[in-house]
């Protein structure tokens, strides 16, 4: 049995059709996860800058406060809350 050349056009018909569809959805889903990556890069670069930014307010506020101590003659490591030390308890 031999296909006519109607069979087989049509067939190369579907056949080009369906490589066409998924390589239409092949570029979706990678243009996505492209789309997704840069986000989160974006956003851990925001995330890291604001965390250096607290870190860097954290270290200026310290120094105010030893600056501040030794000003006054306190001791530079000395803390502010006598709650902040550790107090060790022997139970009996």
């Amino acid at each position: 049995m031999t296909k006519s050349t109607f069979a087989k056009t049509k067939a190369q018909i579907k056949s080009y059709q369906y490589y066409l569809f998924w390589g239409a959805c092949t570029f979706a889903v990678m243009a996505g996860q492209i789309f997704v990556g840069a986000g989160y890069q974006s956003m851990s670069n925001s995330v890291k800058d604001l965390t250096e930014i607290i870190e860097v307010k954290m270290e200026w506020e310290e120094l105010n406060r030893q600056l501040d101590r030794r000003q006054t003659g306190q001791s530079p490591y000395m803390m502010d809350d006598p709650d902040d030390y550790i107090i060790w308890e022997s139970i009996d």
